[in-house]
This record gives C-alpha cells, sequence and structure tokens, in this order.
C-alpha cells in the first residue's frame, strides 16, 4: 500500500505583487497571483499551442485554427519574425501570409485567445534568432539597453502596435498576453525596458511573460516566468542515448526550470538551480514539447504516448497554464536576400531544413493529425471541465518518491489537491529506456479526514501507463470519493453527465460517498459498504451510461468509455446542445456542423443523440460520415539522373557537428521527375505527396522553386500539395535525394536506422503516392 497524507490547509496564494492583470471592474477580468491565472472572477487554465502565422499560407488560416481549437487549445501562441516583416531596413511587409493582424483577428473570431511573441529576438529555429541580417550589421550590441539597439527596435514594435490596434483586452479583443524576449537569462533590466517600449507602441495585454528556462534573472512581479520540456532535444549532441535533461520531464516533483534548453546558444552556465524565487509566480508552460524539430545531425523520433506523458507529469506537478511547442507544424519562408532557417553558415550550432518545420507536431506541416494530437486532446477535454479546480491545487509528493531521474524501479506518482478533493496522477512511461510493470499497486490517500483507499484491490500498473484518477470529485450534487477511471470532461445537459474512460486496461470501478449520493443505476454491480456505495464490474464502451441521484433528489449521470473510443472523442457545441462525438478519423466541430477528415466509410458516434441520427450504437447516436469512393489516381514516376557517391562528412569548426548539405551537394543527387494528374485535385482540399525512402536529405522543386526539404529520419516523407496546384499542374515535381553515408556522424533514432549499407552508402525510394485528405460535411439533418 502507498500512503500518503493531504493537509488539510492549503496556505492562500500570495495576491496584489504582481503588477500584472486587467482593471478589476472589466466584466471579464484576467488576475493573476503566485498560484494561478484567473478570469471573471474565478480560476481558469489556459491551454495554450503554438502556431506560427507567418510560417504557414494565410488562406488555411481558418481550417487549421478551427483543427487547433477542436484540439481542445484555447490560447494561440505565435512568434512576431522581425526577419519576415522588415527583411530591408525600413521596408516592413505585413501582407498575405505576413498578415499579423488578420491572423488574430480570425482567433478571435474562432473564440481563441492569442499570446503574441514579439521578440524581437525569438529564436524558433530562425535565421539570426529572428533578426534581419541588417541588424547584425548595425554598430549596437544587440539584446541590451544599448540606445542604437533600441532605436531599431522602437519601429518593429510601432508597426506591431499598428497591426494589434483594437485587438487589444481594451478594445475587446483575444490578445491576453505579449511575451518580450526569448531565452534571455541575464538582462532583466532590458525586459523591463522592452515592456516599456512597447506599451508605449500600443501593444497592450493583462498579462505579460518571457521565458524562464536557464535560471533566467527576470524583472521581479513585471513577468510571468514560463517554462518548457522537451522529451527529446535535436539541439543536443549526435551521440547515440537520450538526452539526460529530458528524464526529469517524466518524474513529478515541483521543479519547474530545465536549463538545457537554449543551453546550445548560452555563453556561460546556467547561474544556480535555486528556484524559491519562483513561489511568487503561478507555475506556467510555454514550451511543452508537442514534438521535436530534425537537426541534420540529430534526428530523433518523439511518439505520441512520450508527448502525452510529459505533459501529464507537468499536469501532476503543478503546471497551472499548459503550453506546446510546437502545437502545429509549419513551413520556413525564403526570403528575398536569403533563406530563413537556424544553420551553420550564421553561426548556429544546428543545421535545420530549408523549409521543413513539421516538428512532429500533433498538427503537422500541412495540417496532418497525429496521434499526440488525440493523446493530449483526451486531456484537454478534462481541463475544459476541471482545469479551473486544478489550477487552485497544490503539488503533494509522497515519501516514496523516487529519489533521482536514475530510477527506473519506484512508482512515479503524486497527487495535486485542495485539501477537500483532489486528482492522483501516475506515470509509468518515458522514451528510450522502458520502465517495469508495478504489480499489487493500491494508493492510501488520507484526505479531509477520511482515507480513500483506490483500487479496493491491487492492480497491475503495466509498463508504459499513465493517468489521472479522481478523488472527492463532485458528479452532479454527489461526491465520487475515488475512480479508476480518468476523468474526461461534464457535458452540460439537462442533466450533468461526467464523462469518464478506463486507463491502462485496470478495471474501472467507482467509490461514492453514501451521505451524498442515494441511487446508482446501469450496468454494473451496486453494491452498500457503510458510508460508501460500490460500483464495479463495469463493461466500459458505448452503453455504460450510469444514472445517480443525490441526496437532494437530483439527477446526474456517468459514462465511461474503454481507451480505444475516448481517443477518438472530440466535444463541444453542436447542434444546439453540448455533445461528445466519436469518431475514427479527425472530426472538427465548426459551429453548426461536424466536418471529418481522411477517407474511411465508418459512422460517426453522437452523445446526447441528435434528433437526425436514424439509428443508435448504445447511448449514442449514429451519423454516417462516408468519403466518396472515387479513384485515387497514381503519380507518374521518372528517374531523370542516378544519385552520384555519397557525400563525405563536412563537420563545421564552430560547433563541431555535421553540417547539412549545400545547394552544391544536390547536383549529385538522384533525381527523380513526378507528374501528377489533374484529377488528384478536387475542389480545396489537402491532397499529401506520400514518399517512402531511406537516405540523407531530400528536396523537393516545383518550377525550379525549393517548396519541401526533409533530413531522412524514417517516417515517410509527406508534401502538402494543395497550396501549389497550379505549379504542380504546369511543372510536375522535382525530388532530389542523397545518399546516407554509412560513417556519417548523425543520430537516427535505433528504429529507424538502415539495415545495410551496401557499398558503404544507402539511399532507398520505395514508394511515391498520394493520399487525399477529403473534407465529410455533417449538418443538423444527417446529410
Amino acid at each position: 500500500m502507498r500512503r500518503l497524507d493531504i493537509p488539510r490547509h492549503i496556505p492562500p496564494p500570495m495576491e496584489g505583487h504582481l503588477r500584472l492583470g486587467d482593471p478589476p471592474h472589466l466584466p471579464d477580468a484576467i488576475a493573476v497571483n503566485s498560484r494561478y491565472v484567473s478570469r471573471g472572477g474565478g480560476p481558469w487554465f489556459p491551454i495554450m499551442g503554438e502556431f506560427h502565422y507567418g510560417r504557414y499560407p494565410a488562406a488555411e488560416w481558418r481550417e487549421e485554427l478551427l483543427k487547433v481549437r477542436a484540439g481542445g487549445v484555447t490560447v494561440v501562441a505565435t512568434y512576431v519574425f522581425w526577419n519576415l516583416h522588415e527583411e530591408r531596413r525600413g521596408v516592413f511587409d505585413w501582407s498575405g501570409d505576413r498578415d499579423l493582424r488578420r491572423f488574430v483577428t480570425v482567433c478571435g473570431e474562432l473564440g481563441l485567445d492569442v499570446v503574441v511573441r514579439i521578440g524581437p529576438w525569438v529564436h524558433g529555429e530562425s535565421r539570426n534568432g529572428g533578426f534581419p541580417d541588417w541588424v547584425l550589421e548595425v554598430d549596437c550590441v544587440p539584446r541590451t539597453d544599448d540606445p542604437r539597439y533600441l532605436e531599431l527596435v522602437r519601429p518593429l514594435f510601432e508597426q506591431i502596435g499598428a497591426r494589434l490596434a483594437g485587438l487589444t483586452r481594451r478594445h475587446g479583443g483575444p490578445v491576453v498576453a505579449v511575451q518580450v524576449e526569448n531565452e534571455l537569462y541575464d538582462q532583466p533590466g532590458h525586459l523591463v525596458t522592452l515592456k516599456r517600449m512597447a506599451q508605449a507602441a500600443g501593444i497592450d495585454a493583462p498579462l505579460w511573460t518571457a521565458t524562464g528556462w536557464g535560471n533566467a534573472q527576470l524583472p521581479p512581479d513585471e513577468v510571468i516566468p514560463l517554462f518548457g520540456g522537451y522529451p527529446e532535444a535535436a539541439w543536443d549532441a549526435a551521440c547515440d542515448g537520450w538526452p539526460q535533461q529530458s528524464r526529469a520531464h517524466y518524474f513529478f516533483g515541483p521543479g519547474r526550470d530545465d536549463d538545457s534548453i537554449g543551453a546550445d546558444l548560452r555563453t556561460t552556465e546556467a547561474a544556480g538551480s535555486d528556484e524559491g524565487h519562483l513561489a511568487r509566480y503561478p507555475f506556467a508552460t510555454c514550451e511543452l514539447g508537442g514534438g521535436m524539430y530534425i537537426s541534420y545531425h540529430r534526428r530523433p523520433i518523439v511518439k505520441a504516448p512520450d508527448v502525452a506523458a510529459l505533459a501529464l507529469v507537468k499536469l501532476g506537478s503543478g503546471s497551472v497554464w499548459q503550453g506546446y511547442y510546437m502545437y502545429h507544424g509549419a513551413s520556413q519562408k525564403i526570403g528575398e536576400l536569403s533563406t530563413l532557417q537556424e544553420s551553420h553558415a550564421t553561426g548556429y550550432p544546428n543545421d535545420c531544413p530549408v523549409i521543413n518545420y513539421d516538428f512532429q507536431a500533433p498538427l503537422g506541416e500541412y495540417g496532418q493529425f497525429r496521434d499526440s494530437y488525440r493523446h493530449l486532446r483526451l486531456q484537454h477535454l478534462w481541463l475544459a471541465s476541471d482545469g479551473p479546480d486544478l489550477a487552485t491545487m497544490t503539488l503533494v509528493m509522497p515519501p516514496d518518491a523516487p529519489g533521482d531521474t536514475a530510477d527506473r524501479e519506484t512508482l512515479r506518482w503524486c497527487v495535486r489537491s485542495d485539501g477537500r478533493s483532489g486528482f492522483l496522477f501516475v506515470n509509468n512511461h518515458q522514451p528510450v529506456e522502458t520502465l517495469p510493470a508495478h504489480e499489487n499497486v493500491r494508493f492510501a490517500v488520507e484526505l479531509d479526514g477520511r482515507e480513500i483507499v483506490v483500487p479496493r484491490e491491487p492492480v497491475t500498473v503495466p509498463s508504459g501507463a499513465y493517468f489521472a484518477w479522481p478523488l472527492a470529485r463532485p458528479v452532479g450534487g454527489g461526491v465520487l470519493l475515488s475512480a479508476t477511471a480518468q476523468p474526461m470532461g461534464v457535458l452540460d445537459a439537462d442533466e450533468p453527465v461526467h464523462v469518464f474512460c478506463q486507463t491502462a486496461g485496470i478495471p474501472v470501478e467507482l467509490v461514492f460517498d453514501a451521505a451524498t449520493v442515494t441511487e446508482v443505476e446501469g450496468p454494473a454491480t451496486v453494491e452498500h459498504h457503510g458510508d460508501r456505495i460500490l460500483v464495479t464490474d463495469l463493461a466500459p464502451g458505448l452503453e455504460c451510461l450510469l444514472r445517480i441521484r443525490d441526496a437532494s433528489g437530483a439527477r446526474a449521470a456517468v459514462l465511461v468509455l474503454d481507451a480505444a473510443r475516448a481517443l477518438t472523442a472530440t466535444a463541444g457545441r453542436l447542434w444546439g446542445a453540448h455533445r461528445l462525438v466519436l469518431s475514427e478519423r479527425p472530426a472538427v466541430i465548426e459551429e453548426d456542423r461536424l466536418v471529418v477528415y481522411g477517407q474511411g466509410l465508418s459512422d460517426v458516434r453522437i452523445f446526447p443523440p441528435p434528433a437526425s441520427a436514424a439509428r443508435t450504437d448504445g447511448v449514442f447516436g449514429l451519423l454516417p460520415a462516408p468519403t466518396p469512393a472515387g479513384h485515387v489516381p497514381e503519380v507518374k514516376v521518372e528517374q531523370v539522373r542516378q544519385a552520384g557517391p555519397a557525400r563525405r562528412p563536412v563537420i563545421d569548426p564552430a560547433s563541431g557537428r555535421a553540417s547539412a548539405p549545400t545547394d552544391a551537394d544536390f547536383d549529385q543527387a538522384a533525381v527523380y521527375r513526378v507528374t501528377v494528374p489533374e484529377e488528384a485535385f478536387t475542389g480545396e482540399e489537402e491532397v499529401l505527396l506520400r514518399v517512402d525512402w531511406t537516405g540523407d536529405a531530400g528536396r523537393a522543386y516545383v518550377g525550379g522553386r525549393l517548396v519541401a526539404d526533409q533530413f531522412w529520419y524514417g517516417p515517410a516523407w509527406e508534401i502538402g500539395l494543395r497550396r501549389f496546384r497550379e505549379e504542380v499542374l504546369r511543372h510536375g515535381i522535382e525530388l532530389r535525394l542523397l545518399p546516407l553515408s554509412e560513417d556519417a556522424p548523425v543520430f537516427i533514432s535505433p528504429e529507424a536506422r538502415p539495415a545495410a549499407y551496401p557499398g558503404g552508402s544507402v539511399l532507398e525510394l520505395r514508394s511515391i503516392s498520394l493520399v487525399p485528405v477529403p473534407r465529410t460535411v455533417i449538418v443538423e439533418d444527417g446529410r
């Protein structure tokens, strides 16, 4: 039995010390204390996803933001890349894909808040960290209060202020926060200067933030320090193994900092590790790894459980603001004067692709839905209901917690509680190093004067499991003392429906406080044990709906889904009600219609069933969501040239890391001409070109223009063709592929490494195919 006593009295947070927040008279006023952010007088739990407007076609912003919203994200963070807007000094470009105002406006129209990360230095794997080249040619000291540098920044901020005019909170707009600079760890005075300059330029927000990793020295009480953590690190060395610092993110604990982020660009070591000063601020994040980019020398594969387990550990550890980087992948722009990616050529230790910034994100470079999207959405559905309560709760660590990050044997668990209720968190997953299963597991939590034992009978927590279970949580007017199932939120209906999902194959049991619940009806065994009602023998799935009557006579319901169905769930206002939608294919609620992506014949299951559902499955209504059974056309592939010998490794003398192939190196690439038939394009829907290959680096050209590239790392290379439709039909696509040398000093995940290198190198093109991504629209009458 693993035991933990929860303190009855949780000290209140500090109030009024932060120079942040809206005027309190506003009806939706945002405020912040030392523990959480509040909005409209109650706790608020932001879920933030990074999406770079300047790296994505403006014509597709609305569709992609709807996907972001459907994933449970409520706040969109976006960098303003200076070198995208003022590549030539004094010549600003805010048109087309660079239209910040249009992007923020669309976010607001969709009910999404916005955090604008204005820099002026932002990093983001951008050339010079986002500085235009001309800034580095001016006689000044960048990223300091040097007046010569500030005079360069002031016009940028004035331009941003003009773009955001009328979109700030004081005018009812969606901009809730502004981040100044990025990864600046030793210039607190400069951060205040930038904040004051931004405010003078009309950039206004209730919340101001700065990145806090690397034990950054931040101006006290002026900004909220935001933190991060990644499952992998493309900036790490090329050697085998898992980056040491990534391990820490799979252990519960109060620590917030990760001094490995940005360490490849710091000139000094992080100054100490004391986090005592952070007690003045809520535990907020902006860069939980939604994946990881691919650098030339290090090419990791990040899987969905790696992302979701890390996010859950941050929730258990005290996060009150989940921020993902990246949530939506993107494509680097090519400027008029240069490419705009981070590279050895501009003094950076990492060579990045010229264009690809997919990041293995929940939503890909061309809007692809990834498994991590579904796994994170499961947590976000829960936070949409319980996030405000969770924000007020503090971390309580058990006495048997692991002593250090080398411990792979001790079960990792904790509780967050407000002294009356809480959530029990368990993580038995981490990347690379498999954790053992734990048998005979039970938890005894002393909470508000009574012991809660969960589960009633010992269970096995399997390897790879991660979950959160409720403790003394409300269900309607009753109290659910414990459940071996993870909450998924509450549907606001005539009677509230509390949705749960089975976790890790563990049998589901529910224990209610008999003083608050008088009746439980449904497909389960219900037993009274003194002051508790035990509900067992549940079969999670489409029929597992229980009706609960509380002591006042009011009714509520509990719906328990199996784990597989839960991963297909989304929720929102649809056809006049708050509904839960289950769809094997990605589904997005767009106001009064449901859009289902991809091919297939599977039905969509909706609860409560809409009137248009002619059939049911369990308690769900069934609506057909067929896609046209049209023929998927084939591309014509012609090899124009065979590859020359594999290039010899080139090592950057400054970083000691392998450098990416140059334009000249691609003159020795294998060349393939790909012809795409016109019937591949139907309407405005996306069509992916999927290239299944093994090699070193690839580039795709249309009409002689570089449109996509990839450092090969295992998964198939996907290129969205919709944005290049007319050019593709006119010119076709030219692929250039380079072989991978056996002695290339690059890291490739062991599961993806080539098994053989015939003649010392490998280049294999297995197939090139088209993958249409149709959109099936379902309206209220079911058509």
